[in-house]
């Protein structure tokens, strides 16, 4: 950041009065400009025993598969955020279901929360940001496709809870990946 919102001044990395962590603050109006992590809400979209996974057709991991999932927007809750992301993407409808799993990613400032979410109608279709939808029952997934940590986690609990029956809330964090040393 490099110019106040508020009055349109240079704004300074700083430890303001009375807080603890360094803020960009407007030298001119003092408004201070706190910048929190983004929130991501998602579902996994049963339909029998499958579920909807879309194949990004954006970056990052573009090509990949992935659960719907996005942006939270301001004005919605979780659960409007999540069944709009599965509609967007997908041009699915669900029910949106239990919270299911809750990841914090504190290098990249984000929490992905993900609910299960049931297929009001079985239909569904690539939205503007995906190249193609489809169910995938558990031996189709394709694990080493997935675009990200949190989904492949996600599904691994998901189909270990459905094999005992019991789905439970998991929550976690996802460290990044650690770089190779360099050579001599």
């Amino acid at each position: 950041m490099k110019f106040c919102s508020n009055c349109g001044a240079t704004v300074e990395l700083r430890v303001p009065e009375g807080d603890s962590l360094p803020r960009f603050v407007c030298g001119k109006c003092d408004v201070i400009h706190y910048q929190n992590p983004r929130m991501i809400v998602g579902c996994i979209p049963e339909w029998e025993d499958k579920i909807l996974l879309c194949r990004r057709a954006i970056e990052p991991r573009y090509g990949l598969w992935t659960v719907p999932a996005g942006f939270m927007e301001n004005g919605e809750t979780t659960y409007q955020g999540a069944a709009r992301e599965t509609l967007e993407e997908a041009n699915a409808r669900v029910e949106v279901g239990q919270l299911y799993a809750l990841y914090n990613i504190p290098h990249i400032n984000q929490v992905y929360i993900l609910f299960r979410a049931r297929l009001l109608d079985g239909e569904f279709s690539a939205g503007a940001e995906t190249l193609e939808t489809a169910l995938f029952d558990e031996r189709e997934i394709p694990w080493e496709k997935l675009a990200f940590a949190t989904v492949r986690n996600t599904l691994r609990q998901y189909y270990t809870d459905r094999a005992v029956g019991d789905y439970q809330f998991h929550m976690g964090t996802i460290e990044p990946l650690a770089r190779p040393a360099a050579g001599p």
